[in-house]
């Protein structure tokens, strides 16, 4: 299969205002909310375990601005848990809501005849600590080759989180014009990248790659 159509709903909360560091915070407070509705809201199983598959809901901050993204059925429960929300709890505040931008679409996902250049709108965090100390003594040249296959990996891993697998034929290439930042995860510093790339591959705006992405690192949108 090439490609297929995926419901994705964007949820916005207009009058609300945090930093981007504040993702994570959204998602603790959601999943603790819902807890008992769906492993999809916070990526753990009724038993403590991991759900280790690709996240169907991420919470992010986007300009300032508290944005839920579900894909497939977790669009299916964001439409109907999310309705209900009337007031959002950070670090014991209390903001009201008063509105809720939502947007529901259909979009078409997979392998692209043409290339499609993309942006990271959060941090793109790339590496773990299996592969962070052979990148750093790479050259220049053997690092982007890198950051390019780890890309690669990714968008497969949304592909496999959204059942869809490639034919051998359509092979994925990408170009990557990386730039090196440091990203704050789970009380460590981590080597990240924000920039663009070319990929031959059809992505939904605001979908995350990478790791982190339940908690708003890696959010992309079309350039």
């Amino acid at each position: 299969m090439a490609n297929k159509n995926i419901t994705i709903t964007t949820m916005k909360f207009p009058e609300i205002r945090l930093q981007t560091r504040d993702a994570h915070k959204l998602r603790g407070y959601f999943g603790n909310l819902f807890k008992e509705h769906s492993p999809l809201l916070h990526n753990h199983y009724e038993t403590g375990e991991l759900r280790y598959r690709y996240p169907l809901v991420q919470y992010k901050v986007l300009n300032g601005v508290p944005t839920l993204v579900a894909i497939k059925e977790g669009a299916q429960l964001l439409n109907s848990l999310f309705m209900k929300i009337r007031s959002v709890n950070i670090d014991g505040e209390v903001y009201p809501v008063h509105s809720k931008n939502i947007l529901t679409r259909e979009v078409p996902v997979g392998y692209s005849e043409k290339l499609i250049e993309y942006r990271f709108d959060t941090l793109w965090m790339a590496l773990n600590q299996d592969n962070f100390r052979q990148f750093q003594l790479a050259d220049e040249s053997a690092k982007i080759q890198k950051l390019q296959n780890i890309l690669i990996g990714n968008v497969l891993s949304f592909f496999k989180g959204i059942d869809l697998r490639l034919e051998n034929e359509h092979r994925l290439m990408t170009i990557i014009k990386p730039r090196e930042k440091t990203a704050k995860f789970k009380n460590n510093t981590m080597l990240a990248y924000d920039g663009h790339f070319i990929i031959n591959a059809l992505l939904p705006q605001g979908i995350g790659l990478g790791k982190g992405v339940s908690r708003g690192f890696g959010c992309i949108s079309q350039k």
